[in-house]
């Protein structure tokens, strides 16, 4: 391809049918683009960079794009720029960081090139005019799913296309599935983008599939591994107790719209996080059972992932885990205990994971009558996954193949890329790789199963480990809940008052009794209900003496991770890429890098991903001189190989509804950001009427103007404001959040910021500040729209922690915003339940006022001779650490970021020296703050 001058040649990488089509529709329009997962949105989008960057008068800017990413493009445009040898390319300039001066970046707007910009930072620099959108040639939006009518994202949009008609946009998102919920979403997500024509690339894209299936396709060969018995018998009880959830949510008439949730549906990823964000707007008024219900179905999805991953060992280790979390404190009842555990299905899931691990009960013993033998006997099962034996036999496989075909016949290297889901089974593989083969001499019973590929040393080694750990675990947990016990009776005692005081228990009922052991009843946990059969020392002694080290175990020792690297060139040297063997987990678009960097000749996906096997389709594609073999494992009949079906289909299912509702959605025609205002309706609207009580007649053209704190930012309100055609004026402020007028200053809080300012004593100082400055200082609570218009979710606490709750209102949140107006009489406080009342509220209150004047907004709070925007250049999260410190205020602040580099030094310095930067009382606190022992009360 040619520039658009057609001197300077671009060369490109799109070698398939699908990506040059593709390439040639969004060099000729604008549009969003919807690719399925896998094939190779980023690989598009770099090389259309590439195109605008090589033409070297172009200023591109990119939103969205996460530091994997930026990093990625930044290198493969290098790459690019050298192949094409394009003189005039600039490549990637990142801004990610207020460090970088105001000066900085208006130097680098105005020499050109390709931006990638923090949101934040853009929409303040396209506000302030640093970055003038005119001067934009083009903005290129990443994750355009995540874009919803109130984020930044869409702010920075719509001010990019009310000030630059003419300049490029396009968005990109291989994630389809947030675009079919609600009413006309692809519709709505298109008018947040200000784009008129949607392009959907499923994979059952007519060009696509010919892209892809047309050429040599690569050699896949698909394992199916079957579950062990116990495995099945675990997953089984587990879909039971989700089952038994469900059906608790439903009988709890929360009004949750659960008739269409099955099994299925508990497996998607973020089905927990569903149920949650139904409850939000009602979670004050939900009982703690469906509180407990809620959480307790992450538990049960995260015991089935690692069902499927941790070994056995590390399975049981983590359902002690569990079973202790739920264990309740000193004083609860079996009421706050998960409903979950009472149900014989968790009974098995516990037992049959002990089972996998090591066999032998004492109550088995005893009913046998032979307890005398068999309950001081426990023998280890340490059962493998199914998948590792399989795993042996793959690498003989390809070890056999590639002896008998030594020379590749193609430019693939012999390397073997073994891909898996998480970095913690990449460990756990790559530990039994390294000890599949090493056996003691008990463990061979003859010489022919020598070569056999085992994890049995392994698993021994992990089952001593665990058997230490249970034992400190223990310990721990025992002196906690004895120090638990003394607060409790200490706090009893002191209230003269125990709870057993009330009067006799009813009858035929057993009461909890506190102190000990011996005052409970015979084989009845202290302070549960709940408690699984403890093995006795004498077992796990003799568990101990059967697995305990052997030669074999001396010679493996583990790795050691510090090397001082001394005679580096006599140690190290270049992997031999033929008899490598990659272990990398699953890493989105970062995979097809590791695809082009190892080039490797097999494949073996440890673990089912659409997405992976889409880019070996895409890399196998695009290069006809290179094979692959793909061995695709998964467990048979498991929620693994069913999460992996229904991820297929709903993915298939998002982009048949879009392809629908593409066909049938409207054009929309106004695309400039503006609604279209008569002349004469916008001049009625800033006339103000009102002349009764001797007021005049007036009317202006100028529009409302509000002078925003720049670190206000990173909330919804700037952008509705902005909307509201009010000018959004972004400035550093010393006092207060928002300036609406001369008198009105205001700052807000949501109510988690609220309770921070409480604690550290900061609204006060903020307070006091505004009353010396505005005539009408005000403070804006502002609540989330998504949740309840109530403080209550914000003081909970369960039934046993009020029960010991202190009775000192000054604690409670509701009693300090009373004891914040009696201590500032004039400062009104303005409640509002969604920042889209607050735009309202905003609104109301400019009506009739005059308009605030930037410069002075930025000058209030300032001592003689400040520069207001010195603060531009400093990092703002070290400027909030250093506000919570007790002594430091917003005018002896700046005083100490000037004076020292970093909050390391401000620790380090003598109160002498504090006393000389911010004053004796104030130096006195930060001294002390800094160096107070952690240790004394």
């Amino acid at each position: 391809m040619t520039g658009d001058d057609g001197k300077s040649p671009v060369k490109l990488s799109l070698p398939l049918e699908y990506q040059q089509d593709l390439f040639n529709e969004l060099r000729s329009e604008d549009e969003l683009v919807l690719l399925a997962r896998g094939l190779g949105l980023l690989r598009v989008v770099i090389n259309l960079l590439h195109s605008y960057d090589a033409a070297g008068n172009n200023l591109i800017v990119i939103v969205g794009a996460d530091e994997r990413e930026n990093g990625w493009i930044g290198e493969a445009l290098a790459e690019h720029a050298a192949v094409s040898r394009s003189p005039m390319a600039r490549g990637l300039s990142q801004v990610n960081t207020d460090a970088m001066s105001v000066g900085t970046r208006e130097k680098m707007y105005s020499q050109g090139g390709i931006f990638s910009i923090t949101s934040r930072i853009l929409v303040v620099d396209l506000l302030s005019k640093l970055l003038n959108p005119e001067t934009v040639t083009g903005l290129v939006v990443l994750h355009s799913e995540r874009i919803v009518a109130v984020s930044i994202e869409a702010f920075i949009i719509r001010i990019y296309r009310q000030m630059n008609k003419v300049g490029f946009l396009k968005a990109f998102s291989d994630t389809p599935e947030p675009f079919t919920t609600g009413f006309a979403p692809l519709a709505g997500m298109m008018r947040n983008l200000f784009l008129r024509k949607p392009s959907l690339w499923p994979r059952f894209h007519v060009t696509v599939a010919k892209s892809l299936e047309g050429r040599k396709k690569a050699e896949v060969i698909e394992l199916e591994v079957p579950m062990t018995d116990g495995m099945r018998d675990i997953q089984n009880a587990v879909l039971e107790c989700v089952e038994v959830s469900i059906g608790e949510l439903r009988k709890a008439g929360t009004g949750l719209e659960l008739d269409d949730w099955t099994l299925d549906s508990a497996l998607h990823r973020s089905f927990d996080l569903i149920i949650r964000r139904q409850l939000d707007p009602v979670w004050h008024r939900v009982s703690f059972r469906t509180r407990q219900i809620v959480h307790d179905l992450t538990v049960l999805r995260s015991i089935l992932h690692a069902l499927l991953t941790y070994d056995a060992v590390a399975f049981n280790k983590y359902l002690d885990t569990i079973l202790a979390a739920h264990q309740p404190p000193p004083g609860s009842t079996r009421q706050n205990q998960s409903p979950w555990l009472f149900l014989d299905a968790a009974n098995t899931i516990f037992e049959t994971a002990k089972r996998r691990v090591y066999s032998g009960k004492p109550s088995e013993g005893e009913a046998q009558g032979s307890s005398d033998v068999f309950s001081d006997s426990l023998r280890p099962i340490l059962e493998e996954q199914p998948k590792w034996s399989l795993l042996g036999e793959i690498l003989d496989e390809i070890e056999r193949d590639s002896y008998l075909n030594p020379t590749p016949r193609d430019d693939s290297n012999g390397t073997t890329l073994l891909m898996c889901s998480d970095q913690r089974t990449c460990s756990q593989l790559r530990e039994y790789l390294q000890n599949m083969h090493a056996h003691s001499s008990e463990d061979i019973p003859n010489g022919d199963d020598e070569q056999k590929p085992s994890a049995t040393f392994m698993m021994r080694r992990k089952l001593r480990n665990y058997l230490e750990w249970k034992k400190d675990f223990a310990r721990v947990s025992a002196s906690l809940f004895a120090e638990n016990q003394k607060v409790l009776d200490g706090f009893t005692d002191q209230r003269g008052n125990t709870i057993g005081a009330r009067g006799k228990g009813p009858p035929n009922k057993r009461r909890r009794v506190r102190g000990g052991a011996a005052a409970a009843g015979a084989g009845r946990p202290v302070n549960s209900s709940l408690q699984m059969a403890e093995d006795k020392e004498s077992q796990v002694a003799s568990l101990m003496a059967d697995i305990r080290p052997t030669d074999a175990d001396t010679i493996h020792k583990d790795e050691i991770a510090v090397d001082n690297l001394d005679d580096m060139e006599d140690y190290f040297e270049m992997y031999e890429m033929e008899d490598l063997l990659v272990i990398h987990p699953y890493d989105g678009d970062m995979d097809e890098h590791v695809l082009e960097e190892v080039r490797p000749r097999y494949v073996i996906m440890y673990e089912p991903d659409a997405a992976f096997i889409r880019r070996v389709e895409v890399y196998r594609s695009s290069h006809e001189d290179r094979n692959v073999r793909v061995y695709f494992m998964y467990y048979g009949g498991s929620v693994e190989e069913q999460r992996y079906l229904s991820a297929v289909r709903r993915e298939k299912d998002a982009f048949t509804r879009l392809i629908k509702e593409k066909g049938n959605m409207a054009v929309t025609l106004s695309l400039d950001g503006t609604a279209p205002i008569d002349p004469q309706e916008q001049f009625l609207r800033t006339v103000n009427t009102r002349i009764a009580g001797g007021g005049r007649l007036a009317a202006t053209a100028e529009p409302p103007r509000v002078v925003v704190d720049v670190r206000e930012f990173r909330s919804s309100l700037p952008s509705l404001l902005h909307g509201r055609s009010m000018v959004v004026v972004p400035c550093m402020l010393t006092v207060g959040d928002y300036v609406l007028t001369p008198t009105i200053c205001i700052e807000r809080k949501s109510v988690r910021d609220l309770i921070s300012s409480f604690k550290n004593g900061r609204l006060f100082n903020q307070a006091e500040t505004m009353l010396q400055h505005y005539k009408h200082p005000m403070l804006l609570i502002e609540f989330d729209q998504n949740k309840s218009f109530t403080l209550d979710p914000f003081a909970d606490s369960n039934t046993f922690e009020k029960s010991i709750k202190s009775a000192d209102d000054s604690r409670d949140l509701q009693s300090k915003i009373v004891l914040l107006t009696i201590a500032f009489p004039r400062l009104k406080i303005v409640w509002s339940s969604s920042p889209y009342q607050t735009a309202e509220i905003f609104t109301e209150l400019k009506n009739k006022q005059e308009e605030p004047d930037p410069v002075k907004a930025v000058q209030v709070g300032l001592g003689m001779g400040e520069d207001p925007y010195e603060q531009q250049s400093f990092n703002t999260t070290p400027q909030d650490m250093l506000r919570a410190v007790p002594g430091v205020t917003a005018k002896n602040m700046m005083r100490l970021i000037l004076e020292v580099a970093d909050l390391r030094e401000v620790s380090n310095l003598a109160e002498a020296e504090l006393d000389d930067m911010v004053g004796r009382e104030a130096g006195r606190q930060v001294y002390r703050f800094f160096n107070r022992s952690v240790l004394d009360d």
